[in-house]
């Protein structure tokens, strides 16, 4: 069989833009079965899957057994999880920023720090319902609808960080991790050591560790998608990095390789900025 892959984007409805950036349907077949690396993003894991389930056999934390999920929710990660595949892979991958996390589930992104678990055990009748929801639908359009029905239902009396942290967030984001820290907590008018211990209770990252894990995050995907006579040292410099050895380095931390054999090894990705664009 050809190995297809097909990658469809959404934007979620108007109440959750806030804080999820958007909706990505992913349909590969043909592969040969294999690992996927999950590897360190802005964005929380938030995936529904479609078909088989979502097979994690290496967790971000080492101690936590392996699993299989309807809708894997994780929080933000310093190192990479490890996805079996039959060669299909099928699903609605959420784009949740750590700044819903409250508002969808009651709770900081905090406490789901480096690990995974099932949707429903964080919030039964939102898990639920999208497992059940997406899984019934047949085209992507539909998919996101029921998405957005879910979503929106739960966050209508959610409660978001406040203003200081959100805007933390978005300017570490704002700027691809490449912010200074010292000066972000000025200008809320805090000392860099009580943003610290803010930022770190409400993401489960400090700030430093969050900027590092958005600059490598636009590092992969600037790679993935820049042409070959692009040199990764030329994306390093792009990125903020001090040279090509400071990425390869954080490359080896955050996804467990060097850029090279992850480019060698990954099929198509869920993230492909790329893709089509469609909207139900």
């Amino acid at each position: 069989m050809e190995a297809t892959s097909e990658v469809v984007m959404a934007a979620p409805a108007p109440l959750l833009a806030a804080f999820i950036d958007r909706y990505v349907g992913y349909r590969m077949t043909g592969y040969p079965p294999g690992l996927h690396r999950g590897l360190p993003s802005r964005h929380m894991t938030f995936i529904v899957a479609v078909g088989p389930p979502i097979d994690v056999v290496a967790h971000t934390d080492p101690t936590q057994t392996p699993g299989s999920y309807r809708c894997v929710l994780s929080g933000l990660q310093a190192s990479p999880a490890m996805i079996a595949h039959t060669g299909f892979q099928e699903g609605v991958a959420i784009e949740l920023t750590p700044l819903g996390s409250r508002v969808l589930f009651g709770m900081p992104a905090r406490e789901l720090w480096d690990t995974s678990i099932e949707c429903s055990d964080a919030q039964r009748q939102l898990g639920d319902q999208l497992a059940d929801a997406v899984q019934s639908q047949r085209d992507w359009p539909a998919r996101f609808a029921a998405c957005d029905t879910a979503l929106t239902a739960a966050a209508r009396n959610g409660k978001p960080p406040g203003p200081e942290l959100t805007w933390a967030w978005r300017t570490l984001v704002r700027t691809g991790g490449t912010c200074e820290i010292t000066p972000l907590a000025e200008r809320i008018g805090w000392s860099r050591q009580h943003l610290a211990r803010k930022f770190s209770a409400e993401f489960g990252a400090s700030p430093k560790l969050a900027a590092r894990i958005i600059r490598f995050e636009r590092a992969r995907r600037m790679l993935a998608n820049t042409p070959s006579y692009v040199s990764i040292a030329q994306v390093a410099a792009a990125c903020g990095y001090f040279d090509q050895a400071h990425l390869n380095r954080d490359f080896a931390e955050l996804a467990g390789c060097a850029p090279t054999t992850w480019l060698a090894e990954e099929i198509p990705s869920v993230q492909d900025p790329n893709a089509e664009e469609a909207r139900g």
